[in-house]
């Protein structure tokens, strides 16, 4: 369970925080606003799927079995910047 938390859940707020923000109406926060948010969290979930990445890998030469639980990390991490790809 603690696995799923880590490595799905909590990678998956950043794509849930990121699709809230871009379909937040302008006039809440105003379109400037807006944009610079879901850019940070597009940034952050970036590089945070950049680290998961390097210790997936490291895990994958030392064979280690959990190595996969990273990648998946790495996947559902890499959605915010796909996203901010898509509607930029």
């Amino acid at each position: 369970m603690k696995r799923i938390v880590n490595h799905i859940i909590t990678p998956a707020m950043m794509a849930v925080l990121f699709l809230v923000v871009a379909s937040t109406p302008v006039e809440v926060l105003g379109c400037f606003v807006r944009g610079l948010i879901a850019l940070l969290i597009a940034l952050i979930s970036g590089l945070a799927a950049l680290v998961t990445v390097i210790i997936g890998l490291k895990g994958r030469l030392r064979h280690d079995k959990n190595s996969v639980w990273w990648v998946l990390s790495t996947l559902i991490l890499m959605v915010p910047v796909i996203a901010m790809i898509i509607l930029a």
